[in-house]
């Protein structure tokens, strides 16, 4: 049964939301979710704040996206790795405020004031925001189709029908859900979005540690970061996210994770001045959608019927608020068309 989450403080949404359509004997009064990142976690918790009906599936492991944080067993003891988004520095007073409340704290060795980092990981946000909701992972939609006055989608573990689909995935794989003549079609390939490819390496405790994190776009590891200066992170080893430029990664986006690693530790171990050797631990990640580099320019694409709708950070920019607030408009658009009692 679906348990609905705490309704947020928001006077604007405080709707009641009505919507059933019966196809034979089945209520369809359900929406679902396809991605549970930040985008998809927002939109959910405030349609099921307001009385809806919502399921979220998403193709991982883990909920939040590329809000990701991967836990390792090592010599040196568990270890963990904020490897997609590596800060939050809100803007918006009402993005701050759902950072206090999923438990986000400052990065006080940040690269300035200001910047909250989620606990115990960076997916610590949208696992907050997903409390309460109901989530199924490890299911990968493969085909959606809209027939009979309600969508239909095949999915890796069961088959699903939904009054409303909403689609927080990357622009890219929007597009290979839905055919080349469908009216998003335009808008999609207008976005355009780069990879990045991610180290994740952990040196010994008294192991240099020239800085706590590093931006620089000429370098092929344009950013790095010494992740185990974040609050509440272990301490048995010193850990380190490398992020590659977009030229590197794009260059090297087909190889394997081995040979990602083995190509990118070298290359941060020169930066650090430390025996690449000396590594406790050092996994790649390909992020093969990590950032808007030509964005939609709007929160969202809707069909004309509103039961289909695409968000995410790819919208707006690419910086995490980016996709809360694409969340919160898909969100806002479905209960203010609603009927209302």
């Amino acid at each position: 049964m679906h348990q609905p989450a705490k309704s947020i403080d928001d006077p604007a949404l405080r709707h009641t939301f009505a919507m059933q359509q019966r196809v034979g004997e089945q209520c369809m009064d359900e929406i679902i979710i396809i991605g549970s990142g930040m985008a998809g976690t927002t939109c959910a918790r405030i349609l099921a704040g307001a009385g809806v009906a919502v399921r979220v599936l998403d193709k991982g492991r883990g909920i939040g996206g590329r809000m990701a944080t991967r836990s390792v067993a090592t010599a040196a003891g568990g270890l963990t790795f904020d490897h997609g988004a590596q800060y939050l520095r809100p803007r918006d007073p009402a993005f701050a405020q759902m950072l206090a409340q999923a438990g986000a704290r400052p990065w006080p060795d940040g690269p300035d004031h200001g910047r909250q980092v989620g606990m115990p990981g960076m997916s610590g946000v949208p696992r907050a925001q997903a409390d309460g909701l109901t989530v199924m992972q490890q299911t990968e939609v493969t085909a959606i189709a809209w027939r009979d006055g309600v969508w239909h989608l095949s999915t890796s573990t069961c088959a699903v029908k939904a009054s409303r689909v909403i689609l927080t995935i990357p622009g890219p794989q929007v597009t290979a859900l839905l055919d080349d003549t469908h009216p998003f079609a335009a808008d999609l390939a207008r976005v355009v979005m780069e990879p990045c490819l991610t180290l994740m390496a952990a040196f010994p405790p008294d192991s240099p540690r020239p800085f706590t994190n590093r931006l620089d776009p000429s370098h092929p590891l344009a950013w790095i970061a010494q992740d185990s200066t974040k609050p509440g992170r272990p301490q048995s080893a010193v850990t380190w996210v490398a992020q590659a430029s977009a030229a590197f990664s794009r260059e090297r986006l087909e190889a394997g994770p081995d040979d990602i690693a083995a190509r990118m530790l070298p290359l941060l171990a020169g930066v650090l001045d430390v025996d690449p050797a000396l590594a406790l631990y050092a996994r790649a990640h390909r992020w093969r959608y990590a950032q808007a580099s030509a964005p939609l320019g709007r929160p969202f694409l809707c069909s004309s019927d509103r039961t289909l709708y695409a968000g995410g950070d790819w919208c707006l920019g690419g910086r995490a608020e980016d996709a809360w607030h694409s969340g919160r408009a898909i969100a806002r658009d479905i209960l203010d068309s609603a009927d209302v009692d």
